[in-house]
């Protein structure tokens, strides 16, 4: 499987929404410590290795 890299979200504005207001009341450690849960969520819902492999590397500048 290829990662993914068209608009795949519905309401992605919604979705934005949601992700900033469940970490409003959240000093900034506490809401890197929710992403970095989140990403180990999402990672453990994709599964696929070269999926996540190619992510990390887009994420991390390395294309």
């Amino acid at each position: 499987m290829d990662l993914n890299l068209n608009p795949n979200i519905d309401d992605p504005d919604g979705f934005y929404k949601e992700l900033i207001d469940s970490q409003r009341r959240m000093n900034d450690t506490e809401a890197a410590m929710m992403n970095c849960k989140l990403v180990l969520i999402l990672a453990n819902h994709i599964g696929d290795r070269e999926v996540i492999r190619s992510a990390l590397r887009m994420a991390g500048g390395r294309l």
